[in-house]
């Protein structure tokens, strides 16, 4: 992975992750979890999909549910890694 990827390009990948498995009109905003749309397997998905697409390790501090609730949210933190 770059340093040059931008929110966008993270965007696009965490939807295509997210494609047939969350409804398509998903806003990016929505929170995911509040919406009952995940369990704890879904979840750990998640957390594995965003460590090895983006090349980089949760941390302790950054394994919570508001970094995963929505889009916008996987989005801010794979930023906040990957910079």
């Amino acid at each position: 992975m770059t340093a040059t990827l931008s929110t966008t390009d993270i965007k696009s990948r965490v939807r295509a992750f997210l494609d047939g498995r969350l409804p398509a009109d998903l806003a990016d905003d929505e929170d995911i979890f509040e919406a009952g749309l995940v369990n704890s397997l879904f979840a750990m998905q998640l957390v594995v999909f965003v460590e090895q697409e983006f090349a980089f390790r949760i941390g302790n501090d950054d394994l919570e549910r508001d970094n995963f609730r929505s889009v916008d949210a996987i989005t801010a933190l794979v930023a906040r890694n990957v910079s």
